[in-house]
């Protein structure tokens, strides 16, 4: 339904939680481009000029990323998500590895301690999913795979805090995950996270925390960072 018209200031600030919700709700996942101008004037049924206004806002927000001659995409689910995509877009793949490494250990070993049985199906299920992933081929639906269950495994912590600083994070992390991958899946940028996951449903915490840590992300020759995966 088209939005009321308040004021102009008031209606900028509608349109900008509008487009928020869109992309915090999900309906426009992260890599997702959204629907264009002419598109988001008539959905919202307001002026062009507004639209353009809140567009730029979250744009400088870090929530979208406008590519002139291609269109806007989302970048980010979050306001803090999309400063950490600007401020570690250039950072040395080593250092980003490193951080992943200590945050999905520690998460891994707290996951093995305190999971519940409805994090074990969580993860079981979507374990095969990743795998189905890449048995299709599908470079980017294997990334948000990747990316969803490593997050799950950071849930089943059941630290609130670590769980919200990964999740800011973790749209990093994909992109350095996307960019490891290349465009086309191949033997050397897969691994098994069976045991990973073998170990959370134990409870051997040290094991868990050994297998996350096994898991930086690839370098390829010619790029900084660790070795191997």
């Amino acid at each position: 339904m088209p939005l009321s018209h308040p004021r102009r200031s008031a209606l900028a600030e509608q349109v900008i939680a509008a487009l928020r919700n869109q992309i915090t709700s999900g309906e426009w996942p992260v890599g997702s481009r959204i629907p264009t101008e002419p598109e988001l004037v008539e959905q919202l049924g307001v002026a062009r000029n507004t639209v353009r206004e809140a567009v730029r806002a979250l744009a400088h927000n870090g929530l979208l990323d406008i590519r002139q001659g291609s269109g806007t995409y989302v970048v980010a689910t979050s306001e803090l998500a999309g400063v950490m995509h600007r401020r570690f877009a250039d950072a040395d793949r080593g250092h980003i590895a490193e951080l992943r490494s200590t945050l999905e250990s520690g998460a891994a070993k707290l996951a093995a301690e305190r999971r519940t049985e409805r994090d074990l199906k969580q993860l079981d299920a979507l374990l095969v999913r990743r795998q189905e992933a890449w048995e299709s081929g599908d470079t980017e639906a294997f990334v948000t795979a990747d990316a969803t269950f490593h997050m799950a495994v950071v849930a089943a912590s059941h630290n609130d805090v670590m769980t919200a600083m990964y999740a800011d994070l973790v749209e990093v992390l994909r992109d350095w995950l996307r960019d490891d991958v290349g465009e086309e899946l191949t033997p050397e940028t897969y691994m098994d996270h069976t045991r990973l996951v073998d170990a959370v449903r134990t409870g051997d915490a040290a094991t868990a925390a050994s297998e996350a840590a096994s898991y930086p992300f690839v370098c390829r020759p010619g790029r900084p960072g660790p070795a191997s995966r």
